[in-house]
């Protein structure tokens, strides 16, 4: 079976994030799932169709997913500081936009799990982007298989230690979720 993992990343942490959990997906004990992990922008209707699995990730700016705002905001300051990088796919459109394109029944009869990055505090104070990324998904059809994922990155925009493995960990969970849903 082939799952796609597609995120939209400024700075590199939600990329690194979605290769982690495609790690985990693969992992042996999971059996039978091949991963494969694209940015937004290529993340067509075409390569859609082939996923029996699609993850989708994005970064929490202003409580939400992105908005062009949010994005032009992280631009500038990646322009500003000289220890913040912007991902080569960080410019264009964001995850909202890309919800726009998907007909409506794009999922239909397949599995989904959405994740984000933010700041570690409360859901109530940074918000959380894979809320409604999960919402999106569901509204298009896709059969949730876990609780949407929150991955943590510091204050000066960088992932906090550990978080990699635990997108590895839970990359390994959607799969086995995935695969018990069959």
């Amino acid at each position: 079976m082939r799952a796609i993992v597609i995120y939209e990343s400024m700075f590199g942490n939600t990329h690194a994030v979605a290769e982690h959990i495609a790690e985990g997906i693969e992992t042996p004990s999971a059996q039978a799932f091949q991963a494969t992990v694209i940015g937004l922008h290529d993340a067509l209707p075409e390569r859609l169709m082939a996923a029996d699995l699609l993850v989708v990730g994005g970064p929490t700016h202003v409580h939400g997913m992105s908005s062009e705002r949010s994005r032009a905001g992280a631009q500038d300051m990646a322009a500003k500081d000289d220890d913040l990088e912007l991902d080569p796919d960080a410019e264009g459109e964001g995850l909202r936009d890309w919800f726009a394109t998907l007909a409506g029944d794009a999922g239909t009869g397949r599995f989904a799990a959405a994740f984000d990055t933010r700041v570690h505090g409360s859901k109530l104070l940074t918000g959380q982007a894979s809320k409604g990324i999960a919402k999106r998904l569901a509204s298009h059809g896709f059969e949730l298989v876990l609780a949407s994922e929150s991955f943590f990155v510091d204050k000066t925009n960088h992932l906090e230690t550990g978080e990699v493995d635990r997108a590895t960990v839970w990359g390994h969970r959607v799969a086995e979720a995935a695969r018990a849903a069959i």
